[in-house]
This record gives structure tokens, sequence and C-alpha cells, in this order.
């Protein structure tokens, strides 16, 4: 890893540490102290285990609490309702939480108003976040005074030369530089020139985090500075509408009725921004495949369904407007489902019988997705690739398939086969909701990083 500059005051340089810290806890520890388990998932162990790893955080109640009165930038590439923007957003609103002084730069905003940008701003400004112009004084002023600067995604990276300028330098050992991107095109020298230099950088998938190492070194001749995974957890809400059966009753009935899906029919869902990366095409193939395949077999099995959420009712892309002329070609309107995105999916995952996490090339990066499916105990088919495969096990938790058109006629073969196998799902289903407890968002697995770092932060400050 590379070695970081040293001229600069070290209690500041490990602030983006324990950040590190706060993010893994944040996003993770609030559903695990009130979460209802399945005994099948060892409930009680598992709850001794965390009891006796929390005992050890000393002080605070909120392990974000020592991020009181702190100020903190948070620059995001953009605002939309993809995931990056939401997830920097939900840090916003936990620091909030526990009195730290927040403010919002968005680096690419468009010239003419926005209906989606102006709903989140104000949903910002409603909790308390201050949200600032990217390009203004005011802009390199709060930078310079924050405690701590973070980034979010690679991209980010084009606002620090071409706003901070001179400044750049004095800001960099201050920076956590939060990064979600696993597609080549983003490994350009105008974007990531000054990772080396950032006091850390934070990366949601072991596979990822290989990747930018491997890559930056090969292409760029450059080293990641001290990079740490964390995966993400589920929120607070979703969990509470996951852990409600009436409330998952009451959803699943509604949507379903909404689309027009009978009780007993078999619902597939496909839940990210409608583009070619995110396989949505390849999927509607291999679900029309399937359609044909039972229609000659004349297999026995509930009516079939998919609903594609993401859409963007208000403009429209080329590739969304390919799917819904191969839908209609193909006949099959009254089987496919368009919705526009959505910042709650909660509706969703309570209507739906499996996820579909289609992403193609190197797959997510995480795909947070994935595990608030798990959180509704449904089973998943994933394509073999990048994060899905640190949170799926293959026909235990779901079932994995090649990306590309490699994984059509195996994509194909379960949309059929899973209508068969329905206690095959529950009890995948089941096991995925006890993986994303223990593995994925386990308070004992993020809590002990918090002790680990905890610790780093004590000698640092005997440093000082």
């Amino acid at each position: 890893m590379a070695k970081h500059s040293t001229g600069l005051i070290s209690f500041r340089n490990r602030w983006p540490l324990i950040i590190l810290l706060c993010i893994a806890l944040s996003t993770a520890i609030a559903f695990f102290i009130r979460a209802s388990f399945d005994g099948s998932c060892n409930s009680q162990q598992l709850m001794d285990d965390t009891n006796q790893i929390l005992s050890k955080i000393a002080g605070n109640e909120n392990p974000l609490g020592f991020m009181k009165s702190k100020l903190v930038l948070l620059v995001s590439h953009e605002l939309s309702l993809s995931g990056g923007p939401l997830l920097l957003m939900e840090l916003a609103f936990l620091l909030r939480g526990v009195g730290t002084e927040v403010v919002w730069i968005t680096n690419q905003k468009l010239n003419e108003p926005d209906e989606v940008i102006y709903s989140l701003e104000q949903k910002m400004k409603d909790r308390g976040v201050q949200v600032f112009a990217a390009k203004r004084q005011e802009a390199v002023d709060i930078t310079l005074k924050a405690d701590l600067v973070i980034l979010n995604t690679a991209v980010a990276g084009k606002w620090l030369d071409a706003v901070l300028k001179e400044n750049v330098l004095r800001v960099l050992p201050k920076v956590l530089w939060w990064i979600h991107e696993m597609r080549g095109h983003y490994f350009k020298l105008e974007y990531v020139k000054h990772l080396p230099f950032v006091a850390g950088a934070m990366i949601d998938s072991h596979i990822t985090a290989e990747y930018w190492k491997n890559r930056t070194s090969e292409r760029l001749g450059i080293k990641m500075p001290e990079t740490y995974v964390v995966h993400l957890g589920n929120s607070k809400d979703l969990m509470e509408v996951a852990e409600d059966s009436v409330a998952r009753r009451v959803l699943r009935e509604h949507i379903r009725e909404s689309l027009g899906v009978r009780k007993d029919d078999l619902l597939f869902a496909i839940i990210n921004s409608v583009s070619r990366g995110k396989g949505q095409d390849l999927f509607l193939r291999s679900f029309y495949e399937s359609l044909q395949l039972v229609q000659e077999k004349k297999l026995q099995v509930p009516s079939m369904h998919a609903v594609i959420v993401g859409s963007d009712f208000n403009a429209q892309t080329k590739f969304e407007t390919e799917l819904r002329n191969f839908v209609a070609e193909k006949k099959i309107q009254d089987r496919v489902h368009f919705v526009n995105k959505t910042l709650n999916v909660a509706p969703y995952l309570a209507s739906v019988d499996i996820l579909v996490q289609n992403s193609q090339a190197r797959g997510e990066c995480f795909g947070r997705i994935t595990i608030e499916a798990m959180a509704f105990q449904l089973p998943l088919l994933g394509t073999a690739a990048g994060g899905t495969t640190e949170i799926v096990v293959n026909g235990t938790t779901g079932w994995l398939h090649p990306s590309w058109k490699g994984g059509r006629s195996t994509t194909c073969k379960e949309h059929h086969s899973t209508s068969y196998r329905c206690q095959d799902e529950a009890e995948n289903g089941e096991t995925g909701f006890c993986k994303s407890q223990r593995n994925v968002s386990g308070t004992a697995y993020v809590s002990q990083n918090f002790l680990g770092l905890e610790g780093g932060f004590a000698e640092g400050q005997k440093e000082c």
C-alpha cells in the first residue's frame, strides 16, 4: 500500500480510519439489535456473540457518537436514484443523527430543473444536511474547514482539481474515498491520480478491492492507499418492513394486484437502474425462452411473471425502448411489467417470489439489493461475478449462472425449474436470511472491525 504524506497533523490522517468503522456500523448495526430470528438461524448463539462483542465497546451507546460536532463534507459525482448517491445520503442522515455538521456537494448537476434532484435535495435539507454548490468559493472554504471529506465514487475525483486547484494537497490527508465502480473505463488518471495520497479508500467487496489494486498498478502505475472492505448493510426502515409479517402481506397483495399478478403466480424481479450493464435484456430473453419451454413441454407450473423495477418514465433511454419493443414483439406484455425507479424497494421485495441479480461483465461491486432480498427471505438468481459471489452461496442461498449470453440457457432453466422447487426456494430464502444476518451485515463482524480501528485511533491520540 502507498504511504501517505507525513507532514500534516497525524490526528487528521486518522479520521478516515474512524469513519470506516462508522459506515460499517451504521449501515448494519441498527437492525441487528432488534432483529427477530428464526430458530434455524441459531438466534440465541448469535445474540450472545453479538452482546459479548458489543460489551467491549466502551463509552457511547451510538458508535457514531464521537462524530458529534465534527464537520464532514460529502462529495457525490451526481444526485440520482442510483446506488452510490443513495448510500451517501444514508450516511449523511446517520451522521446528522449524532450531531455531526454535514455538507453535501454534487459535482455534476443538470442545468435545467430536475424533479428527482430537487426532491432529494429537499429531503436532505429537511434532515439538516446543508447543500452547497460544487464550484463556488464556499465549496473551497468548507473543504478546507472540514474535519473529514468523503469522495463518493471514482468519478468524484475530477472535482478535486477542478474546484480546489492549488489547495488539493492540503485536503488529501483528510479524504476518505468510497469506491463502488467495477467497470474498466473508470481507471483513468483524470479520475484517480490523487488516489495514492488520500488517507484511505473504502470498497464494498473483496473482489472489487483486489480488482482496483491490480488495475491501478498495472494500467496506471499507481498504488492504492490503505484500503478497507466494508460490506454494506440493510437500512433500519427496510428491516422494519421485512420483520413485519402483516406489512409484508399487505404490500404483497397491493403490489401484485396493481401489476395484475395473481396470488399463486410466480413473480421474478430484477431491481436495478435500467441499463445494458445490468442485464435486463438478457434476463427478458431467458424469461421469454422459459415461457416457450413451459408451453412446448406442457409443463404444469404456476403462471410466471417478471417485473423490472428501475425504469425512468420521464426520460426513457434507447436501451429501455429496446426492452419494451422486445416485450411487445414477443406479445408478453401481460407477463412483463415495468416500474419506475424508486427510493423504496421494500414493497416490491415483499411482493415477488425470486430476485434476479443479472449484472454483466465484472458484476456488481457488491449489490446491496441482494442482501435486501435476503432480508425478505427471497431465493436469488445471480451472475457468478463481482460482489454477488461474496453473498450468494450457489445452491444454498440461491443459484449462480455465467454472465453474458452463456448464462441465458442456465437462467432459462432456472426460471422454469424454480416453479417446481417451492420447498427448496423457501429453504434457500431462509438460509439467505440467516447469512444476511451473520456474514454480510453481522454486528459481530462489524464490531470486530470497530475494536481493531478503535485501538489504532487510541494509539494515534497518544502520538498527537
